[in-house]
């Protein structure tokens, strides 16, 4: 097991971990937690009651990119847990995992994640099953009870080193640092999706409107400067002022520099980088739209609760026809 006193990595990788990774596993726990807590059950009079049963852990695989010392860990996805052999699905691993291939094509099965406040005996036991897909996984262990306290993240990234422990060699988790890396379309997103108020009354004052302002505002500049360049080309090229040969070798220059965009590598990092932000975005409307659904079943069974205990026939039976 991993604790504070556990020693720090000595490998020399650098880690970057980009908050899709965090979004992605907090969902996954709060998907979980909101299942399996108040899960209704039948008393043996008939009665219906609500319990509490202890909230599983969750687990997946997360996948990026190793450039010599540098690994990045873009994305992850969920992995199914079987209890019986306290071990996860392989079957369902390997689905998932070609299945990610063929949007993915550049990115490979880095490690796994999990939840909890540290480090578990088990852990070992799926972190050396792992090993025939990736010789040295990462693991990447949220902590969802958060102390606000502590200002740093509740992310911990382990790795594993053998170490010889009263003679004898073992594999143990070490604690690794990383950084937090993000692209343009991340930043954003997840700075819309923070400031987010469903009961703001529909205000547009967001970072992200603000972002897209200033966007617009630094196009529509560059095209009044194209403008005013064309017509003192066309004027030049009418006679109607002197030709310059210095500026028109300027601006040879800077054409022959558009070709370059039209290339194969080009078009494919364009359409990468352009799925990557409609991703985060639908990502951020799903979130917006679930807070509101949220907020909205809230209302109504705050309305209706009452009525309901009665045994009456709420509103929206009778609209049912229930």
């Amino acid at each position: 097991m991993a604790s504070e006193s556990t020693p720090s990595s000595a490998s020399g990788l650098t880690f970057k971990l980009h908050p899709l990774v965090i979004l992605n596993i907090s969902d996954h726990y709060t998907r979980v937690k909101s299942q399996s807590h108040g899960a209704p059950v039948n008393n043996s009079n008939g009665a219906s009651a609500s319990i509490s049963l202890p909230l599983p852990r969750v687990f997946g695989c997360v996948i990026g990119i190793q450039r010599g010392r540098t690994v990045e860990i873009f994305n992850s996805f969920e992995l199914l847990y079987d209890e019986s052999t306290n071990s996860l699905d392989r079957i369902f691993l390997e689905k998932k995992q070609e299945l990610y291939k063929k949007v993915f094509p550049n990115f490979y099965i880095l490690g796994w994640y999990s939840t909890g406040s540290d480090a578990q005996e088990l852990d070992m036991q799926i972190h050396r099953a792992l090993m025939d897909i990736n010789e040295s996984p990462v693991y990447v262990l949220l902590n969802p009870a958060i102390n606000h306290a502590h200002k740093d993240l509740p992310v911990t990234i382990y790795e594993s080193e053998l170490h010889v422990i009263d003679g004898i060699p073992q594999l143990i988790f070490v604690r690794s640092s990383y950084t937090i890396e993000t692209v343009e379309a991340e930043r954003i997103s997840v700075d819309h999706v923070a400031h987010l108020k469903p009961s703001d009354g529909g205000s547009a004052a967001t970072q992200l409107a603000a972002h897209l302002t200033g966007i617009h505002s630094a196009i529509k500049m560059l095209n009044s400067r194209i403008k005013v360049l064309h017509e003192y080309l066309l004027a030049m090229q009418k006679g109607d002022i002197p030709y310059d040969n210095s500026l028109a070798r300027q601006v040879s220059s800077l054409l022959r520099r558009l070709p370059a965009i039209e290339s194969g590598k080009f078009q494919d990092d364009f359409l990468m980088e352009y799925n990557d932000t409609l991703l985060v975005t639908y990502l951020a409307m799903i979130t917006n739209c679930s807070s509101t659904m949220n907020e909205l079943v809230d209302k109504f069974n705050i309305a209706y609760d009452r009525q309901g205990r009665r045994g009456g026939r709420s509103r929206l039976h009778e609209s049912y026809g229930l």
